[in-house]
């Protein structure tokens, strides 16, 4: 595959969309574009048509998906407060579908129409890019439908930041604007993508049995009441663990039982959301069962910066070829109010995938496998790493500078917080 990225910070939308597909397109070596993907800052939501029309002018994609969103990737850069527009385009083989699904109450709760997994006569699971509206489309329900109906099926996306009220997220598909539902793209049989979550927790105390659960309450570790198990981890902890851990605390489901130990990476981390001291249950954004390991975990910038790069350089390292491309779907609670600075996640990608065509967004939710599973994310960073089969194989290493770097518009840098 060949692919290409640009981005562009000039303030009008359409002369920004025109610059970043330019600059996108110079990736593709004259091929054409089977799949563009493109995000467009809050700045330019009121003239999303133009963008849109400008990309298709421009960098000529037979499918496209896309959205408004608060914060624009391209390249090493995360423009988190200024008017943005990144264009991410990949040549395939083959053909690119693209899809809209929509969620349709009913007197029993609810269908979701539009697109069909099951339907899919290819000889193995296909990969799917999708983006979501999060006031209109239940996004865990598909998932879940996925990993029960469809087994092996993956789905690497985000859910759209850049609307505050139901009516107002701006979602791309081909030639359509859209403002509700979900857009997606399901790849070509033979695409390579590898998936990575990095969820920037670090699990805390020692691990536990589950003994009594209901629904999303923990009532009961390794048969004594769960609150008495959070805290004795809590009073064991050193002082700057107890305060991150009055800042926000997590429960991590352990993905592989049989292994024999377990550290970061190894747990499906949901929020802490509460507590009963009459009975002692906890309150978990997820639900529990019986038998499952778990352990409590706490998030910091600096646990997310050594996950993040830790996952990277593993991939990297075990790719069967050089990185041709990647897509970030980034939680919109990282960037610089987690850091402290701008371009922490796009910078580390590009570092550690040799500069490839990169493009994505902050998100209100993430959408990315672990263990195999699809799962909706938060505070996470999802990475869909492209790989090109007939290149020759290649290792980078964190901080090389590769061929394949990102073009981008020339532009001012984001401001840092």
């Amino acid at each position: 595959m060949r692919a290409g990225a640009g981005l562009s910070t000039v303030p009008d939308g359409r002369a920004a969309a025109d610059e970043a597909s330019l600059a996108a397109s110079q990736g593709l070596g004259g091929a054409s574009a089977s799949l563009a993907v493109v995000v467009a800052s809050p700045h330019h939501a009121p003239r999303a048509r133009e963008v849109l029309d400008a990309v298709h002018e421009t960098a000529r994609p037979e499918a496209l998906i896309g959205c408004v969103a608060e914060a624009v990737v391209g390249g090493p850069r995360e423009v988190e407060d200024e008017p943005a527009v990144s264009v991410w385009l990949a040549s395939f083989p083959a053909p690119v579908r693209t899809f809209h699904m929509t969620f349709v109450r009913t007197g029993s709760g609810g269908v979701l129409a539009g697109w069909r997994f099951e339907d899919d006569p290819a000889p193995a699971p296909p990969v799917h890019l999708m983006i979501v509206d999060p006031f209109t489309f239940p996004a865990d329900l598909l998932l879940e439908h996925l990993n029960r109906s469809v087994p092996g099926a993956l789905v690497v996306g985000g859910l759209a930041s850049g609307a505050s009220h139901p009516g107002e997220t701006v979602l791309f598909r081909d030639r359509e604007v859209l403002h509700e539902g979900a857009v997606g793209a399901r790849l070509p049989d033979g695409v390579r993508v590898r998936t990575l979550v990095s969820q920037g927790c670090r699990p805390i105390g020692r691990s536990y049995v589950v003994t009594r659960a209901r629904d999303n309450l923990l009532l009961e570790l390794g048969g004594r009441p769960a609150l008495e198990r959070l805290q004795e981890t809590v009073g064991s902890l050193t002082v700057p663990d107890r305060e991150l851990v009055s800042g926000g605390l997590h429960l991590g489901r352990v993905i592989d039982e049989y292994k024999a130990e377990h550290g970061m990476g190894d747990f499906l981390v949901r929020a802490v959301v509460g507590a009963d001291p009459r009975t002692g249950a906890v309150a978990v954004g997820d639900l529990l069962e019986v038998g499952q390991t778990v352990q409590f975990h706490v998030r910091d910038a600096a646990t997310a910066d050594e996950e993040l790069r830790s996952l990277l350089q593993r991939e990297a390292s075990a790719l069967p070829g050089r990185p041709a491309a990647a897509l970030l779907f980034t939680c919109n609670g990282r960037g610089s109010r987690m850091f402290g600075v701008p371009d922490h996640d796009a910078r580390l990608v590009s570092q550690y995938l040799a500069g490839a065509p990169l493009a994505g967004f902050f998100c209100a939710g993430e959408l990315g496998p672990i263990g195999g599973r699809n799962f909706l994310h938060g505070f996470t960073a999802s990475v869909a790493v492209f790989v090109d089969d007939e290149a020759p194989e290649g290792r980078p290493v964190e901080g090389s500078e590769g061929a394949g770097r990102t073009p981008r518009a020339a532009g001012p840098r984001p401001p840092t917080s």
